[in-house]
């Protein structure tokens, strides 16, 4: 075997060796528990369309409520939803509400979040049909609190998302989540 032929064959060598680390090194190496916080229903008012890339939904309230193992309770003013039209046809929310707990604490509770819908689903949706999580191909949120509560002070330093369960637009509009903390 000429020296040329052992050369190229310990470059292939080290190259597939490199490869290898370099495939392990961006592989995956944490994973996601979410643990279940709680179900919500937002009551949305018809939106004031600012154009036609910019909506304003006001959180009608009381009347929505918060509902989990370890928070229960009703939405109470203000609150809102402005929601943009991305370029790409995304929908951005940026939503802001309060929820009085059963025990009289308040929560306050603000997200972020995308939604990826068809025109056919924004069509129902715009004819004031409900929308559930399998008609809405993406829709999650990402929440956090904030409030002065001792009781629930833990919600000040936790990560959470939303995952759409129900969406309803028009006068009589509204938007059912469920909540989960990531761990």
């Amino acid at each position: 075997m000429s020296v040329r032929l052992i050369r190229y064959f310990l470059f292939v060598a080290i190259a597939l060796i490199a490869l290898a680390m370099a495939e392990r090194s961006h592989a995956q190496s944490t994973t996601l528990k979410p643990e279940y916080l709680m179900t919500y229903r937002g009551e949305l008012a018809a939106p004031y369309n600012i154009d036609d890339k910019f909506m304003i939904f006001n959180v009608r309230a009381p009347g929505g409520w918060a509902k989990g193992p370890k928070i229960t309770g009703v939405f109470i003013p203000p609150g809102g939803d402005w929601m943009r039209v991305m370029p790409s046809g995304a929908l951005r929310l940026d939503v802001r509400a309060t929820i009085k707990t059963d025990d009289g604490a308040l929560i306050y509770i603000s997200y972020n979040g995308t939604m990826q819908v068809t025109p056919e689903v924004m069509g129902r949706l715009m004819k004031g049909e409900v929308m559930k999580t399998d008609d809405i191909p993406y829709f999650i949120t990402a929440p956090t609190f904030e409030t002065s509560s001792p009781k629930y002070a833990w919600l000040n330093g936790i990560q959470a998302v939303n995952k759409v369960v129900e969406l309803k637009l028009g006068d009589d509009g509204y938007v059912i989540y469920d909540t989960y903390v990531l761990h």
